[in-house]
């Protein structure tokens, strides 16, 4: 059975604002490792990167923190390679989305041609072009497929341009209507695959096979972005947009059961996880560490 390693990114460069770089510790103060070897899983606990935190980057309103961003998703890529290397399988607790580049890079490394399911309420294939809120991480996507309108330098950060095709990455979760008009452009000229946030209520279990349908060839990569969720049923995003919408916890677990099953899994990335959101309910993060303990599990 592989062994699974899981390491922290505890940044928020990227983001909106502070708060996702508390989210490794805060998992796993909660018991997150001991949550995953109760369920049987062997852990070896990567440690964490150095935290960042978000500031304002007044002198680049546009693409705020770029430097920091990407000198962290390297630092990423290069931990994970030996871990990739070894066969373990890798829980990535974010930080922020940008995280997915660094898995997809490292897994790249191995010589492999990666898969990814995006499982996201938003796309992240904005650019500093299309948008004025300067957050990167609802762009790393963007970056990842090298869209036009993009920063070369994070566009070119791991020698690979693009990152991933369009072909190799399914969409799960997205809410068309939160998309802005660029994404929307772009997601219809390259054909991108997308199953809706509705989809996944509707059924979860097969909403995580059509994703998987079509990726084909090498190892699989799974982000997930916490603010997919219904915030009313799992208040644990940085993005409070998605109250009474979106899968429950429970809903999107049956989503990531089927997708881990899919024997080319390697990494599972989390981001957006704010802390601070679930302090009115002290059982949402127990309850996401118990769902992501019966992913391993599943996954095993």
């Amino acid at each position: 059975m592989a062994r699974v390693s899981v390491i922290g990114v505890p940044s928020s460069a990227g983001s909106y604002a502070a708060g996702q770089e508390r989210a490794p510790a805060a998992l796993r103060a909660a018991g997150l490792l001991e949550a995953l070897r109760a369920r049987g899983t062997e852990v070896h606990d990567a440690g964490d990167l150095p935290e960042q935190v978000w500031q304002p980057d007044r002198n680049n309103p546009l693409v705020q923190n770029l430097d920091e961003v990407i000198a962290c998703l390297r630092e990423l890529a290069g931990r994970l390679g030996p871990l990739f290397e070894q066969g373990d399988k890798v829980l990535v607790l974010g930080g922020n989305c940008t995280i997915a580049l660094a898995v997809i890079a490292a897994l790249r490394n191995t010589g492999n041609s990666p898969r990814m399911v995006y499982f996201d309420r938003s796309y992240d294939i904005n650019t500093p072009k299309s948008t004025t809120d300067g957050a990167l991480d609802w762009m790393g996507m963007a970056h990842a497929l090298a869209l036009p309108g993009c920063v070369e330098s994070l566009v070119d950060a791991f020698g690979y341009r693009p990152l991933i095709e369009p072909r190799q990455v399914a969409w799960l979760g997205v809410e068309p209507a939160m998309a802005t008009e660029w994404e929307g452009e772009q997601a219809v000229r390259l054909g991108l695959r997308a199953i809706t946030s509705q989809a996944v209520v509707a059924d979860p279990a097969g909403s995580g096979a059509v994703a998987l349908d079509g990726l084909r060839g090498g190892p699989l990569a799974v982000h997930f972005d916490v603010d997919v969720l219904d915030f009313t049923d799992a208040p644990l995003a940085e993005n409070t947009d998605g109250r009474n919408t979106g899968p429950t916890l429970e809903e999107a677990a049956l989503a990531l059961f089927t997708i881990v099953r899919d024997p080319g899994f390697r990494a599972l990335s989390i981001a957006e996880l704010n802390p601070s959101r679930s302090v009115g309910d002290p059982d949402a993060i127990p309850r996401f560490i118990d769902v992501l303990a019966r992913v391993f599990e599943a996954a095993l």
